[in-house]
């Protein structure tokens, strides 16, 4: 699976509210992403920058992309240890400091809670985080700390 992978997503603003961009209250925050062959995702800014809130926002987006990065590389490092995984859920955190017209996320928390089929799986369960945060592809492109807090439980 080594080599270049390309990833073309169009993102249309569908916000115009018959005056453009003419003052700051004077559009919506609303756009539509889109992928070949996929459905249309309507997203939009988050609700303190006068946004939907009932929207997936681009912030919600990259911890989302980070959890499931996180989780896909976990199943794998499992499968690699002989781990057997039953169950995964995440409570994925992400903060953001806004200061002025900019900001940065400070870090994500990644919040595993794996159930395994065996108590003889847990260590290797939880070593496979390492593993898995190392493989995970989002995590290696951002500039801010991403950690796991797992918890491990036997089915």
């Amino acid at each position: 699976m080594t080599g270049e992978h390309t990833y073309r997503v169009a993102a249309t603003w569908t916000g115009d509210r018959g005056t453009g961009t003419s003052g700051y209250r004077d559009y919506d925050r609303s756009v539509t992403v889109e992928v070949a062959g996929k459905p249309a995702l309507p997203v939009s800014a988050d609700r303190p920058f006068r946004g939907d809130g009932a929207k997936w926002n681009p912030e919600d987006l990259l911890v989302a992309a980070l959890a499931e990065c996180h989780l896909l590389s976990y199943l794998y490092a499992c499968v690699q240890a002989g781990v057997v995984v039953t169950a995964y859920e995440d409570q994925a955190v992400g903060t953001v400091v806004v200061e002025g017209n900019g900001g940065a996320f400070r870090e994500v928390v990644l919040h595993p809670r794996v159930v395994v089929a065996d108590a003889s799986m847990v260590d290797a369960a939880v070593a496979a985080h390492a593993d898995a945060h190392e493989w995970c592809f989002i995590a290696n492109s951002v500039n801010f700390p991403v950690r796991i807090d797992p918890v491990v439980l036997v089915a």
